[in-house]
């Protein structure tokens, strides 16, 4: 149990937890705080509650996480396979790996159902991820069979030669044929789950677009992409004040299907062991066929 001083009064809930319980993670705290695991003088309250002196707060904790993820039946699209990766035509709604309350349905519990030897650089909870994809972005991914492979790959993504080109759908129309968006990423200071570029700080991005086709309220663009920061397309095309179609997140409308329109079309990279290039593609998800033909 712990007290809250005259000297935490105003503070967040869950920003005093944090400062009190330092062996543990932010978000797992927040999840204590959101399961009602922690109580503020017998009541369950939310993360932004203030507290007040003397206020006694009780957390129970949770049972640790497991270690390792737990391989599940679950069907894979291969679009290409060799000693050293295969590439995973991933669908949207499905996460990555393990993480922020998900511990099932993902990629990496498919991946481990199916093949008997992944990369081991990326923990036992993301065994063979060498980069991701959001859970609502669909298209072509890599992962690392062996670890030496996955190093190269890791290697490739750092110095910027794989080269990753997407397929998103814009709100409104973009005048320009072409275009080049060079602003830096950074964590939202007042949103912590989203992203922003309107800060000077962050880590340096870079989005390249070329107008497709135009309608009268919507754009498709094809975007490349040499650097792979979090929700970077979304947070670079939201900031030039066309976010993409179905992404509430960064300011689009909802969309009926439940996702946004942004798919991973294409891949290049240099095959790890023969250094050769290679290039994979994905074709476009029979919904967002849908959704164009729609417009």
């Amino acid at each position: 149990m712990l007290a809250a001083g005259a000297g935490r009064a105003g503070a967040r809930l869950d920003h005093y937890l944090h400062s009190a319980l330092t062996q543990y993670s932010r978000a797992r705290l927040q999840e204590w705080i959101k399961s009602g695991r922690v109580r503020v003088n017998g009541q369950a309250r939310k993360p932004s509650y203030l507290l007040r002196a003397g206020d006694t707060i009780e957390v129970e904790p949770a049972p640790p996480l497991p270690l390792a993820a737990t391989p599940e039946p679950i069907p894979l699209s291969i679009l290409y396979e060799d000693d050293d990766l295969v590439a995973i035509d991933k669908p949207a709604g499905m996460v990555v790996h393990s993480g922020a309350g998900v511990r099932s349905g993902t990629l990496v519990n498919a991946l481990l159902h199916r093949f008997a030897s992944l990369s081991t650089l990326g923990g036992e909870q993301r065994p063979g991820i060498v980069h991701r994809l959001d859970r609502c972005t669909s298209g072509v991914l890599l992962v690392a069979k062996t670890d030496a492979a996955h190093q190269a790959l890791a290697a490739q993504f750092a110095s910027r030669r794989i080269e990753k080109t997407y397929l998103a759908l814009v709100q409104g129309r973009v005048k320009a044929e072409r275009g080049r968006i060079d602003k830096p990423i950074a964590r939202d200071p007042a949103r912590r789950v989203r992203m922003t570029a309107r800060l000077e700080a962050g880590r340096a991005a870079s989005s390249e677009y070329r107008v497709l086709r135009r309608w009268k309220d919507h754009t498709l663009l094809e975007v490349r992409i040499s650097t792979g920061r979090t929700h970077q397309i979304r947070v670079h095309l939201s900031s030039a004040g066309h976010p993409v179609a179905g992404d509430k997140l960064y300011g689009g409308r909802a969309s009926p299907l439940g996702r946004f329109f942004l798919h991973a079309a294409r891949i290049r990279f240099l095959q790890p062991s023969t250094g050769a290039p290679a290039e994979v593609e994905s074709p476009l998800p029979a919904e967002l066929e849908d959704w164009l033909k729609s417009l």
